[in-house]
């Protein structure tokens, strides 16, 4: 269902899974990290490769600078979540962390977005592009999502995208950072500690969320996509307040 709505509007679906695992509190916060890159990844992999023949086109000098700034950035939000990770220790307080962050960042953008026609502009400088890519991945990465809602709200206020163009260039970035924090993992901590078995069913969930969600863009308009955007982000937001005060009475 989280691939679903990341095809569609451009969310990813990471932003969807971290604070829902975080709900369920069966993985500590590192396993929901690669959980969610792994299922991300997969969707970006089979939404691409479906939205070949679609109408909406990549913007492809402005997303693969902002790919490759996002996944250099992920690399260094990577390597600063581990050490926050060695600092405080506590998976729990991290994860409130995360969830208080997202949340607040997620307010952010709803506003951005609702007020988008005050705050529309058309980046050209190569440099900015690649300093803005760099940022949404140091954040991604330290947060744990794909970065979809920053990647959309972006690429629409900055560069001025439409809700459908924006979508399909936020998976296209989501794509190489997704791979690049994978890559990391696997060359560095590895995974023979994490549980992992629910991966695979994650993946083919990925993989047909992946799918359903570009054959529903391709069937509708950019204001349904933006609806469906702007409906995402006030779950997210409320799925991270929760999480925050269930945390908070817990402990």
């Amino acid at each position: 269902m989280a691939s679903i709505f990341g095809a569609l509007a451009g969310l990813g679906g990471g932003i969807i899974i971290k604070p829902v695992l975080d709900f369920f509190g069966h993985y500590e916060v590192t396993t929901i990290g690669i959980l969610s890159a792994s299922t991300v990844f997969s969707m970006a992999c089979v939404s691409l490769l479906t939205s070949i023949n679609s109408d909406v086109k990549i913007h492809l000098k402005t997303s693969f600078l902002i790919a490759v700034g996002s996944s250099t950035g992920g690399v260094t939000g990577k390597l600063l979540f581990n050490y926050i990770v060695h600092i405080v220790g506590v998976s729990d307080i991290i994860t409130v962390i995360q969830d208080g962050v997202i949340a607040i960042l997620m307010v952010a953008i709803l506003f951005l977005v609702k007020n988008k026609e005050k705050t529309i502009y058309n980046i050209k400088s190569q440099f900015i592009t690649l300093l803005i890519g760099f940022i949404l991945g140091v954040i991604a990465a330290f947060l744990g999502i794909g970065g979809g809602p920053f990647n959309v709200a972006i690429l629409a206020l900055l560069f001025s995208m439409g809700a459908k163009e924006a979508a399909l260039n936020s998976i296209f970035i989501i794509f190489f950072s997704q791979l690049s924090s994978l890559l990391f993992t696997t060359f560095t901590t590895g995974f023979s500690d994490l549980d992992l078995t629910m991966l695979p069913y994650m993946i083919v969930g990925g993989m047909l969320g992946g799918f359903l969600g570009s054959l529903f863009s391709k069937r509708v308009n950019s204001q349904f996509v933006e609806k469906v955007f702007k409906i995402g982000i006030i779950v997210i937001i409320f799925i991270n307040l929760y999480n925050i005060g269930r945390y908070y009475v817990m402990y």
